[in-house]
């Protein structure tokens, strides 16, 4: 469900072209909480990439969201992992996202829509 409004908000702000599959994975960091659900989505947007950000922690907020414990249990999290061929290294936003390419729950979602 929390997907499921993540998707709705999101779509109010920008234009989702593809999804991916939902992904089941255990947690990594903090190993006692509950497994997670991933997905990948591509969007077409005309927001610059701090804006997009600045949105989407809006939307984060808006369900709930409250960080506690880094990579600890969250009711959901959004991330821009690419932004067309841009590299931003900024304190508030760094993209491509630092860590995507050691983390398998992200990286299988997001070969789905890269490959379509």
């Amino acid at each position: 469900k929390n997907l499921e409004t993540a998707l709705e908000e999101i779509s109010k702000t920008a234009n989702i072209t593809k999804k991916s599959s939902i992904h089941e994975t255990k947690p990594e960091g903090v190993k006692d909480q509950g497994d997670f659900l991933n997905m990948a989505i591509e969007i077409e947007t005309t927001r610059s990439p701090i804006d997009l950000f600045r949105e989407l922690q809006k939307i984060e907020k808006t369900m709930g969201r409250i960080k506690i414990i880094k990579n600890g249990p969250r009711i959901i999290d959004i991330d821009i992992l690419l932004y067309e061929d841009l590299e931003i290294n900024e304190p508030e936003l760094v993209i491509p996202h630092p860590r995507m390419h050691e983390r398998q729950f992200v990286l299988k979602p997001l070969s789905e829509i890269k490959d379509e």
